[in-house]
Formats: C-alpha cells, structure tokens, sequence
C-alpha cells in the first residue's frame, strides 16, 4: 500500500504556502548575497576561468564533486596553497600566440593570431589551504540535516517515484554526494545511504524534482544549464518539505546560493516552473484521512484470540498486529 505524509491543510493552504516558502529562498540567498564573505566570493569569481563544455565534463568526469576550481597560480594570487601532493585535475588551456606570414607576392608580412591547446592542471578548493586570511574567501555552507524524519517523507517519495516507473536504492555514494538521478532513460534514483533521515527525506525530494522536471535534459545540455537545474531540484525540496513540516533551510539555502550564483532574479524566474512541481508532489504525497484506531490486547492475551465483533465500530478490519505496523 503506498505510503503517504498525512496532513490536515488544505489545498489551497498549501498553495498559499508554497509561495510563501519559495519567497523565503530568495530572501535567505540575499541575505547571503549582502554579507561581507559574499561580497569577496563574488570578487573572486570574477577571477575564475569560463571552462568550456569539454572541460566541464573533463572536471566532472575525474572529480564529480569539484565545485570551485582554478590552476596553482590562481590560489596562490588569491590566499590559497594547493596541497603537496594533490593530484591535480586535466583540462586543455589556451593561450593566444602571435605568428608572422609574408605575402609570397607583395612581400608583405602580417600578424596572425591563433589559439594553442595544450593540457594543463586545475585545482578543486577542497585541495587547498589558506595561507591568507585577508584574500581567502569561505564557500558557501550548506550543512546536512541531521535530525528524524518523522512524518515518513523518505517513504512517501518512495513510494510515489515508484509508481511512476522509478527505481530508488540507497546506495554509497562518491565523495560529498547525497544521490543522482540518472537521465539516461533507465529512471534509477539511488539516495546515499549514509545520511541521516531528514536528509534522506530532502535528497529524495531534490531527486524527485530531477525526475519531475529535467528527464528530457541530455548529459551535455546538464553540464549547460547545471546552476538552472540544480537551483530548481533543491528549490523543490525545500518547499515541498516545508509544506510538509521539515525545514531543510540550514542545507538549501546555501545549496540554492551557491548553483544560482546568487542571483535572486535566476530564482524568481524559476519560481513557476519550481512552484508547479512542489503543488504535484505536495498533492501526491499528502492525505488527509486520519490515522486508523489500534486496539492493544490486554495483558496475556494472544491477538489471534480477538473477535472481530468484541471490537468498538469500525476497529475491524483496522486491526494491526503484534508488530504495530502503521495501516496506511
């Protein structure tokens, strides 16, 4: 039987705070934005390469969870020293070279430029070490949840991507990474199996936006549009939750921060689309029927032993066993 959060709001409640919810992520990530650490992270990105789409997939491709990366010259100008014996990540680095050619005819000669490729070295920030304070900056912090997840949210997505067609494990997964949905048209979900049950709850809601809105998105069109995406399937999560009584504000909103860069405006136009998904998942995850009465045995009294028509109306058939599992 599917299992579902049970709530007493009603619809248009829950759309009323869903806005409400979704308001909130803009407000935190100005929050963020306004604070003087943000302002110095800004700064310093104005410093960091534009990688092409080849090397985003090198980078991802040989660290999965990079997210702040920059060749040695780069950290050491901005505060940082890359740790002995880090290995570094490969990409290709231009450099623009000048070259003379002469007019076989006229004689003249003219400058041509021309772009040179050739494999260079990058460093995640997790690679490095402070070494001015006065120059570093301190990412962004989107700290795990760590508490229960009482109202069995991780069951209900569970249960509801299942019923759609998708298969979700808890898996270990790499490095810093909480789960993955893959867009390759097998609809696999796999949820780390290592954290906690509010996280798990939050991740498989991240997951389930990816899964509502980004299947059609290729490998290379992800990587393009990563920051968008990503914005969205924690936005997601994190008003879904919400409606659902789990505030994951500790880990999405420095998540959201990070992905859009900032910028209030990136998730003030992903608000419909955002806000959409939320109201199905809210509505797929949600019933407002009351729990079942249970009758305990008295003392002694074996429950097999129990007449139906001993029971107070409507108990029967609303039994539930000695292993007090929850009639959903």
């Amino acid at each position: 039987m599917t299992r579902k959060v049970r709530t007493t709001k009603t619809p248009e409640e829950r759309h009323a705070e869903a806005e409400a919810l979704h308001e909130t992520i803009a407000t935190g990530v100005e929050n963020l934005r306004d604070s003087a650490n943000w302002t110095r992270f800004l700064e310093f990105s104005r410093h960091m390469h534009r990688y092409s789409i080849g090397n985003l997939l090198a980078i991802l491709a040989q660290d999965p969870d990079a997210t702040f990366v920059a060749g040695y010259g780069t950290w050491r100008s901005r505060g940082y020293q890359v740790r002995r014996g880090e290995h570094g990540i490969r990409i290709f680095g231009g450099r623009s070279v000048a070259t003379t050619a002469e007019d076989p005819e006229t004689g003249e000669e003219t400058e041509e430029r021309r772009t040179l490729f050739f494999p260079v070295s990058v460093f995640d920030i997790r690679q490095c070490d402070i070494v001015d304070p006065a120059k570093a900056i301190t990412p962004v912090i989107a700290e795990r949840l760590t508490g229960e997840d009482p109202g069995g949210i991780y069951d209900a997505v569970t249960d509801y991507l299942t019923s759609e067609g998708w298969t979700v494990t808890r898996e270990p997964c790499p490095g810093e990474t909480n789960g993955f949905t893959m867009l390759d048209g097998s609809k696999r979900i796999v949820v780390d199996d290592g954290l906690r049950p509010a996280m798990a709850a939050k991740t498989a809601l991240h997951e389930a936006g990816h899964a509502l809105l980004h299947t059609e998105t290729t490998g290379s069109g992800y990587v393009r549009h990563r920051g968008i995406e990503e914005t969205e399937a924690e936005s997601v999560a994190y008003v879904t939750a919400g409606i659902l009584g789990l505030d994951t504000s500790t880990y999405s909103i420095g998540y959201v921060a990070g992905w859009s860069g900032c910028d209030t405006q990136l998730i003030k136009d992903t608000a419909s689309r955002v806000l959409r998904c939320a109201h199905t998942l809210a509505e797929a995850l949600t019933t407002d029927e009351p729990e079942r009465d249970t009758v305990d045995p008295a003392p002694g009294l074996n429950p097999t032993d129990l007449d139906p028509s001993h029971l107070s109306p409507g108990a029967a058939g609303g039994f539930v066993g000695a292993d007090a599992t929850l009639i959903l």
